[in-house]
This record gives structure tokens, sequence and C-alpha cells, in this order.
């Protein structure tokens, strides 16, 4: 497998069969995202982009990560994400705090009310992921799943940079 992009001038077309893979994945995808966010919303009141927030301040020590963490993490710009978590703020879910490391920064941190929110959505979440994803698969199926999301992950992911003292503490 190549990171080579073709030269305009001899594009790699799709076969038949690779065209009917890649829209059969594309649209189900959309499809999925859009039902787990529709029945995430309509159940709790919580979108399937604000559920990701709470999600991943809720697995981080302190519950708190950095801002532009964060949106790294949501693939989110930086803008987006400040919006979304002034709205979570604005619910008493999230809270901003200043980086005691440089004081730069800002962190955002998971309150006790957003991890109570976080722990009522998640019944619904995972149900609705079992219901509309793997029930629907065979184990076998599962397995391959999980195979070609981990190898387009490692294709497709920026390159992890560790940096000393980018990290604060809660």
């Amino acid at each position: 497998m190549s990171d080579e992009v073709s030269s305009p001038s001899q594009p790699r077309w799709l076969t038949a069969e690779e065209q009917q893979a890649w829209r059969a994945w594309l649209y189900s995808t959309l499809l999925l995202q859009d039902r787990l966010d529709r029945e995430l919303t309509r159940a709790t009141g919580i979108s399937h982009a604000y559920y990701e927030i709470l999600v991943q301040l809720s697995e981080t020590p302190g519950r708190a990560l950095r801002m532009s963490d964060l949106a790294d993490r949501c693939l989110s710009s930086r803008s987006r994400l400040s919006h979304a978590v002034s709205r979570l703020e604005e619910r008493g879910w999230v809270r901003r705090q200043v980086c005691e490391d440089d004081g730069r920064g800002q962190l955002a941190v998971l309150t006790d009310e957003g991890f109570a929110a976080l722990e009522q959505a998640a019944p619904v979440h995972v149900e609705s992921v079992r219901t509309h994803l793997f029930d629907q698969l065979t184990p076998e199926q599962v397995r391959a799943l999980r195979d070609i999301g981990q190898t387009l992950q490692a294709h497709l992911s920026p390159p992890r940079q560790t940096l000393s003292g980018t990290t604060c503490r809660a």
C-alpha cells in the first residue's frame, strides 16, 4: 500500500466491485452516524458530538484535557470544539480551567453533573450501536470490520507527537 497519489493524467479508476464496496461503506457509515445521533438526541437531549466530548473527558485522568488535545481526539476544529464546550458549560457538564503548567492553555474538565449525564446516556448509545451495527453482523464480519478499521486508522491517523510539558494536571 502506498501513500502516493496518482497523477491527474493517470487516475486509478475503481473497479465495479471497488465502487460497490466504496458506496456501500460510505452510505452505511453515514446512515449509521445519522441513526445514532437521532436516537441519542431524542432519548437524552445529547447529540452524538457532545456525547463524544463527554466520553473523551471521562476516559482521561482527572477527567480533563487540553482543549487542543480534545479537539484532536474528537476530530474537530478548535473553533467548533470551543463552541461545543461553551454549550456544555451552559448545561454545567464541563468547565474550563487554565492550565497550571504554562498558563496559556485551557483545559476542559468534565464535572460530576456531566459525568452523571454521560452515565445516563451511555446505555442508550450502546444499545443503539449494538442494534444497528453488531446485531447485524456475524462474528467473522465483526473481526473483519475491526481489522479494516484498524488498518485505515493506522494509515489515516497523524503520527502522535509527544512533547514534554504539553500535558496539564487538573
